[in-house]
C-alpha cells in the first residue's frame, strides 16, 4: 500500500509562519525531500525535528524522482519542501507530483506561507483575478516581449524579480506599461520588509538612489485601463501616416498600442 506525499510549505522569512500541520507532518513524516538539505535543516533544528532528508532539486529533479515513487510504493511517507513558502511555486516538484499521482499515490497538501498571495493582499491593487508569471525572463528584449504578451489580461499581474536586475525590468515596465500602478514588495514577513508603490519610473526611482537592492523580491503590476472599441489595424496606420508619421514608425505604434507583433500587423495590412 502506496504511502502519502505531502506538500508542506514552509516560512518565507518569519519562522512564526509555520503552521502547526506542517509541524505534525514533518515530524511524522519518514523522509523529508528538500530542496536544500542545509537550508532546511535549519529550519528543523529550531523546531527540534529530526527525521532523514535528502535533496530533491531542479539538477536532480528527473533522476530522484524515480526513487521517490519507489519509496512511496513502499509505504514510505514523503513531505517535501522547497526552500521557502508554497512547493512547486517556481520551485521543483511538478515531475514528482505528475509521477505520485500518475502511480496512484495520494498527493496531500500542506497549505502556509505564500509570497505572490501575500504580496497580493497588501499591495494595494485589485485581488479579484490575478495572473501568477513566476520569473520575468533575464534578457531585456525577451521581457519586453513576455510583457507585450500579457498586456490583455484583465487582472492584477505578480511577478518574481531578483534584486540584481529589478530597476531594468522596471525600465522595462513603464517602456511597455506607461503609467499602469506598480508595487515592489521586498523581504515579506523579514525584519527589512517594504511595500513601494506608484508607476515604474516612481517606484525604479526609490530603488536606483540606492547603493544597491538586495531580497526576494515580488513585482506586482495593477490591470490596464477598460478596453475600448478600437478601429481596424489598416485604419489605425493609415491614420497615423495622414498625421505625417512615417509607415514604418507607424506599423510599430500600432503594433507596440495592441499588443501584436510587427509581423502580426504586416499581415493584416496585406
Amino acid at each position: 500500500m502506496p504511502a502519502t506525499l505531502y506538500l508542506v510549505a514552509t516560512p518565507i522569512g518569519n519562522l512564526e509562519d509555520i503552521t502547526l500541520r506542517a509541524l505534525r507532518v514533518l515530524r511524522e513524516a519518514d523522509l523529508i525531500a528538500c530542496e536544500d538539505t542545509r537550508h532546511t535543516g535549519k529550519l528543523l533544528g529550531h523546531f527540534g525535528i529530526d527525521k532523514p532528508t535528502v535533496s530533491y532539486h531542479e539538477h536532480n529533479e528527473a533522476a530522484r524522482t524515480a526513487d521517490l515513487i519507489a519509496k512511496l510504493e513502499s509505504d514510505v511517507t514523503v513531505a517535501l519542501v522547497s526552500d521557502a513558502g508554497t512547493p512547486l511555486v517556481s520551485d521543483p516538484g511538478y515531475r514528482l507530483v505528475n509521477a505520485a499521482i500518475a502511480a496512484g499515490i495520494p498527493v496531500v497538501p500542506v497549505p502556509g506561507a505564500s509570497a505572490v498571495l501575500g504580496a497580493l493582499a497588501a499591495a494595494g491593487l485589485p485581488t479579484e483575478a490575478f495572473r501568477f508569471c513566476g520569473f520575468l525572463p533575464a534578457k531585456t528584449g525577451q521581457r519586453k516581449k513576455a510583457l507585450e504578451a500579457l498586456r490583455g489580461e484583465d487582472c492584477t499581474l505578480v511577478f518574481y524579480e531578483a534584486p540584481h536586475r529589478i530597476l531594468d525590468a522596471l525600465a522595462d515596465l513603464a517602456a511597455v506599461y506607461g503609467d499602469r500602478p506598480v508595487v515592489v514588495a521586498r523581504e515579506l514577513t523579514k525584519l527589512h520588509e517594504e511595500f513601494l508603490r506608484g508607476t515604474a519610473d516612481e517606484v525604479r526611482s526609490q530603488l536606483a538612489g540606492r547603493p544597491s537592492v538586495k531580497g526576494e523580491i515580488a513585482l506586482l503590476v495593477g490591470k490596464g485601463a477598460p478596453a475600448i472599441a478600437v478601429i481596424p489595424v489598416e485604419a489605425a496606420v493609415r491614420e497615423l501616416e495622414q498625421k505625417g508619421v512615417p509607415r514604418m514608425d507607424a506599423i510599430k505604434q500600432v503594433a507596440r498600442e495592441r499588443g501584436l507583433s510587427k509581423r502580426e500587423v504586416y499581415k493584416q495590412l496585406m
